[in-house]
């Protein structure tokens, strides 16, 4: 089959590998539909995420058509349609019975912090990802969804990780009517993030970043406030004059380890990775809060430590929230925002590419040519 194909650093390309076999009685091979390229895949394209080891297939969202199934395997059948969360989950040990299903303990058991994750390194398990022809998916009678007849495709893969990424990061903040919001990071996730951040009851959204097309296109479709970084001098000075000298009550990391905008971070987080990536959004997103208020990280940062402002955060009185999206829990619920219209994922789509052309396509999407906001492979062979 064809799959993408990790040689190293800012190397990838498509190659032929061999067929996923059913190797547990709950999996499933699922035929690839669609796939996305994620902002968080960049991190891996970049060499930032450790044991990122060469051979590796990427792709955290896609959907698929079930072509067989384990003999324990009960929720789907072949030729089920279905969108397939990120999280590799179990469905039974202590942290998916909690609905943690990024913390699953059983589909990453030496980890002691995140669970399974589809295509991004042995840190996240080791698992093949979806920009591939097919897929082995683990727990089939846990995560994957059937996407419902009315639903289009490409909102449906975007249901896999971008859109619960973005609810739950304003979820996380415990938004209220009449909230402030900032949103750092203009990428899919932010721009998500910003446009679900009204759901909860938002009065004011605002979203920072340094690419003037992100900055327009988070406008129109999250219909926010959107500046950029690069003309306001001190982002928090500017958050602090525009909310009376409060903080807004909500600020949400949506950028993570590759943060711009200080050169401190970029040198020691970036360019010779001795922290677990360049904290800057998270340090403007604690100094821009108000005192009492809540910091929502949703942004990739590596496993180790990093330079965050720690005082801050005990003086100012603040709560952290951050977590990989359960997806499992929140997609009956998005799914019901997709069909109801209050969402329309699909509208961040950019670029849809042939996934024969891989490596062009993490070129486009890394080097942010073409205005390039979101890019979905499509399978030789996709329905």
């Amino acid at each position: 089959m064809l799959a993408m194909n990790f040689r190293g650093p800012f190397r990838v390309r498509i190659d032929r590998k061999p067929y996923p076999e059913i190797l547990h009685p709950e999996d499933a091979i699922v035929r690839v539909t669609r796939s996305c390229i994620c902002g968080s895949d960049l991190h891996l394209y970049h060499g930032l995420v450790p044991d990122t080891r060469v051979g590796m297939t990427f792709g955290h969202e896609f959907t698929g058509i079930v072509e067989e199934v384990g003999s324990d395997v009960t929720k789907l059948k072949v030729g089920d349609h279905v969108m397939v969360p990120f999280n590799i989950a179990c469905g039974t040990c202590s942290f998916c019975k909690q609905e943690l299903y990024g913390n699953c303990h059983e589909s990453n058991p030496e980890a002691t912090a995140v669970g399974g994750i589809f295509g991004y390194s042995h840190t996240a398990g080791g698992f093949d990802g979806g920009q591939a022809e097919f897929v082995r998916v683990p727990y089939a009678n846990v995560g994957p969804t059937v996407i419902p007849p009315e639903m289009d495709l490409d909102d449906a893969v975007l249901l896999t990780d971008v859109v619960p990424t973005g609810y739950q990061a304003a979820e996380m903040g415990g938004i209220k009517v009449g909230d402030t919001v900032v949103v750092f990071g203009a990428g899919p996730v932010g721009i998500m993030a910003a446009k679900c951040s009204w759901l909860f009851g938002a009065d004011r959204v605002i979203i920072i970043d340094h690419l003037e097309y992100r900055l327009e296109f988070a406008k129109k479709y999250a219909q926010c406030e959107a500046y950029n970084f690069r003309s306001l001098g001190d982002p928090v000075l500017f958050l602090k004059k525009t909310t009376d000298y409060f903080g807004a009550d909500v600020c949400i990391d949506a950028v993570g380890a590759e943060a711009a905008g200080n050169a401190i971070q970029t040198i020691l987080g970036r360019k010779t990775l001795l922290q677990g990536g360049s904290t800057t959004a998270l340090h403007w997103a604690i100094n821009g809060v108000k005192k009492g208020g809540i910091v929502s990280i949703v942004g990739v940062y590596g496993p180790t430590g990093a330079l965050v402002p720690v005082g801050n955060i005990v003086n100012k009185g603040l709560t952290i929230r951050a977590n990989q999206a359960s997806v499992a829990r929140l997609m009956p619920r998005l799914i019901d925002h997709v069909l109801s219209g209050r969402i329309n994922p699909k509208e961040i789509i950019t670029h849809r590419i042939p996934l024969e052309e891989v490596s062009e396509a993490y070129h486009i999407f890394s080097a942010k040519r073409d205005n390039c906001i979101k890019t979905v492979l499509i399978p030789p062979r996709a329905a």
